[in-house]
């Protein structure tokens, strides 16, 4: 309505029919605009990370499958998914003319001959040790030689289709660390795949449990509960105010190289991130350490642990010869904690459909705690998990984690990711190895039509000469070694060390409980 001399005017049925129009063509500019924005996102500051010369981290996925490749079904399968990911369509560009610009991922068109690769290699070598075939083409996507291509999507599927003793064909995934963290593309891959005995349903991940600690257990007492539960209340939190604060200056200490690891044959030698790596594997039984927990009374991540101080400690003395110094070595370890809900499988499903992000959380977010573990002779094998689960304990009444993840982006913020560079690089150099853990599915998954028997994920360019990564799927679990090789000439005989320790300490274990 307008006004004229006093007098309510109504506008012209056609003059609304243009306001309509204008509406439905300004809704229009701004979906234009909104979907030209999400072509064109920001790099996070993890992500950024990633760029630098020392912390160019790549991760290195095997997946044995259960039946030869089909290329027609894999081709299809990874351009209706992987493909239509906005991360992997997309490469990161830098405006080089503007010093203040920060880098992008632009989306771009995507060549599934660029990134499904078919090595040609030796029939007779595939034959005779089709294990040693696998092992050296993967380790050999960590040379120079293999260097990815920056002017196109980061990432690449390699088809190794072969029969080995676990597998009937491999399919290795290499893809840039700047795409997301081990819990994203663990997620991704599962959002990827369908059940094995209902090909129409998306498989799922295990449900995370309750942390453990004051900050996840301990609520806000009723007050019906009295003075002494308050107390108890407020004494956890300024309990866990202490120890993140001594768990923070140690970490500040650590990256800022006021005090680190001594020289040990575990620790390795500066630019270790640069030397190739050589990838190897076993598995594990699920059972066994299920059962080590439930008779210890501890999570499995305990177990895990005092395994890795058992199977190191095996290692160190045999290949010190007795030469070491004491009988109880403190070696750290840099463990990477995930600070976010695992992303939902259903909703990255509806990312690849419709190729946008829909509001899914996506990228690098975790953080770092220091973790001692401990080399020592110890004739009770439990007593490795007795001194894991001590240390766990210790680490969760902390917010250690979270304070890295926070204060590495302020440093970022505030001095660039070149100072938030070398105060990583500096916790890494004075710790000696590295340590992630991943549950993955507990039931079988297929991956664009082939099912898998076991998966495998590793990662390279960073400088540590060692690093372990575990993930459970079905009932077995996978660790998956990254090694220095000039560090660590002898790779299978540490394997082995896993695998006699895990079953010393199962049977330890039932001893245990075939006492109580």
């Amino acid at each position: 309505m307008d006004r004229l001399g006093g007098v309510r005017l109504r506008k012209p049925a056609a003059v609304e029919m243009v306001t309509t129009e204008t509406k439905e063509t300004e809704t229009a500019a701004a979906e234009e605009e909104e979907e030209e924005e999400e072509l064109e996102e920001p790099v996070s500051p993890a992500g950024r990370l990633f760029r630098e010369p020392q912390f160019s981290c790549h991760i290195v996925c095997a997946f044995g499958l259960a039946a030869p490749i089909d290329m027609p079904a894999l081709r299809a399968g990874v351009e209706a998914t992987l493909a239509r990911h906005p991360r992997f369509c997309s490469i990161q560009v830098l405006d080089e003319d503007d010093k203040s610009a920060l880098p992008k991922w632009v989306r771009t068109k995507v060549n599934l001959d660029d990134h499904i690769i078919v090595p040609d290699l030796d029939p007779t070598a595939t034959s005779a040790n089709p294990e040693k075939a696998v092992e050296d083409y993967v380790s050999s996507l960590s040379t120079a030689a293999m260097a990815m291509d920056h002017s196109r999507p980061l990432w690449e599927l390699h088809v190794l289709d072969f029969p080995t003793a676990e597998a009937a064909s491999t399919a290795v995934l290499r893809m840039h660390h700047s795409l997301g963290d081990g819990v994203s593309l663990l997620s991704l891959l599962i959002a990827c795949s369908r059940r094995a005995d209902d090909p129409d349903a998306l498989p799922a991940l295990p449900a995370a449990g309750r942390r453990a600690g004051p900050l996840y257990e301990l609520r806000r007492p009723p007050l019906a509960a009295g003075a002494l539960a308050l107390a108890r209340w407020v004494l956890s939190y300024l309990l866990l105010v202490w120890h993140t604060v001594v768990d923070v200056a140690s970490f500040a200490l650590t990256a800022s190289s006021l005090t680190g690891d001594k020289r040990t044959v575990l620790k390795g030698e500066e630019g270790a991130e640069f030397r190739p790596r050589r990838f190897v594997n076993c598995t594990l039984s699920l059972d066994d350490i299920k059962h080590v927990k439930n008779a210890m009374g501890c999570t499995v991540n305990d177990v895990l642990v005092g395994l890795c101080s058992a199977a190191l400690s095996r290692y160190y003395f045999r290949r010190t010869d007795g030469e070491s110094e004491g009988s109880n070595i403190k070696v750290r370890t840099a463990l990477m904690v995930n600070l976010r809900p695992t992303p939902g499988v259903h909703a990255l499903a509806k990312m690849m459909e419709s190729g946008k992000n829909n509001g899914v959380k996506w990228g690098n977010r975790f953080g770092y705690m220091i973790l001692p573990f401990h080399l020592a002779k110890h004739d009770d094998p439990l007593e490795y998990v007795r001194k894991a689960n001590k240390v766990a304990r210790r680490k969760k009444n902390s917010m250690e984690s979270i304070f890295t993840y926070w204060s590495a982006e302020m440093v970022v913020k505030i001095f660039g990711i070149k100072a938030s560079a070398s105060l990583c690089y500096g916790m890494f150099k004075n710790t000696t190895l590295s340590f992630s853990n991943l549950a993955g599915p507990s039931e079988q998954i297929v991956f664009c039509g082939h099912p898998i028997v076991y998966i495998a994920p590793s990662t390279y360019g960073h400088p540590h000469a060692l690093t372990l990564h575990w993930l459970s799927y079905m009932n077995i679990v996978k660790l998956s070694l990254s090694l220095d090789e000039a560090r660590f000439p002898d790779s299978h005989e540490l394997l082995d060390d896993f695998t006699e320790s895990l079953k010393l300490i199962r049977e330890a274990a039932a001893r245990e409980t075939d006492k109580s």
